[in-house]
């Protein structure tokens, strides 16, 4: 596999989020209401796709957990649907409105700015919260931005050598700096995209062209933990002639084991790989 250059992901790439991100999901929908799904099931929402958005993913998981009150729907049929639908927080709220006659229900009950609000908390701390945030935070927090082990080993970086580095992630700016401060990766700001540079998100493929225009990189290998990031380079590849794109896989985010490389090859994975540090492998 050739490629000019290398855009990584950050969660689950990066970093592990598996104590942060995915546990402020959990914790945000049950300090809301009492109830709320596993960290297993956060996955399932990552499946159905349209979900790079994590503070999106909670709302959806809010969703799921008031419509359960209403009605016998798993999590899979729940999830299953919005797949169907085409992924994402309007294909949730669409799913609601086709399994409840009356979804006002659930509607009233919902409560998306206070889920944000109590999501940051958890996962920014009190201070973060403060300076990001710009105000107090609901309650304090030590934050789990905190409990995030690095995963890209500073080898690893040294034996890409010359290649261009680029990064495209669903976080915050100000939360992709943090992490890739602790990664010890610098990226320069026309290099990467972040939740605050595009409406769209993955797996619409403007920012990974973008990107890949900006490197002057004629081949490129965008590295992602879910199948939206690998359809986004298979999207990228469809939209941009000019260049060659590759989905990788990694198995060191919510999709892992048999069952993780099974996915991401039947969307088409140029690779799959345990973790960010075997990718050098595959391009020499």
């Amino acid at each position: 596999m050739h490629a000019d250059a290398v855009v990584f992901d950050i969660d689950g790439v990066l970093v592990d989020v598996a104590d942060s991100y995915r546990r402020a999901i959990v914790e945000s929908v049950d300090r809301t209401y009492d109830e709320t799904i596993s960290r297993a099931d956060v996955q399932q929402f990552k499946d159905a796709g349209g979900f790079n958005n994590d503070w999106e993913l909670t709302y959806a998981a809010a969703l799921y957990v008031l419509t359960a009150r209403e009605t016998a729907v798993s999590l899979e049929a729940f999830t299953d649907d919005i797949e169907a639908r085409g992924g994402g927080l309007d294909a949730a709220e669409a799913t609601v409105e086709s399994l409840l006659s009356d979804p006002t229900t659930v509607f009233d009950q919902w409560n998306p700015d206070g889920l944000r609000e109590t999501f940051q908390a958890l996962y920014l701390g009190s201070d973060l919260y403060r300076d990001l945030e710009g105000g107090d935070p609901p309650f304090d927090a030590p934050g789990y931005i905190h409990d995030e082990p690095v995963l890209l080993r500073p080898e690893t970086l040294d034996a890409l050598g010359d290649r261009e580095i680029g990064v495209v992630t669903g976080r915050p700016s100000a939360e992709a700096d943090i992490a890739l401060d602790r990664v010890a990766l610098d990226v320069d700001d026309d290099h990467r995209f972040t939740m605050d540079d595009w409406d769209e998100g993955k797996p619409h493929p403007a920012a990974l062209v973008t990107v890949a225009e900006r490197l002057d990189a004629q081949s490129l290998v965008f590295v992602g933990d879910t199948l939206d990031d690998v359809k986004t380079a298979l999207n990228a590849d469809a939209a941009d002639p000019e260049r060659v794109y590759y989905g990788i896989g990694v198995l060191s985010g919510g999709l892992t084991g048999d069952d993780g490389r099974q996915k991401f090859a039947e969307i088409g994975a140029a690779a799959v790989v345990e973790d960010v540090n075997e990718v050098p492998e595959l391009l020499d």
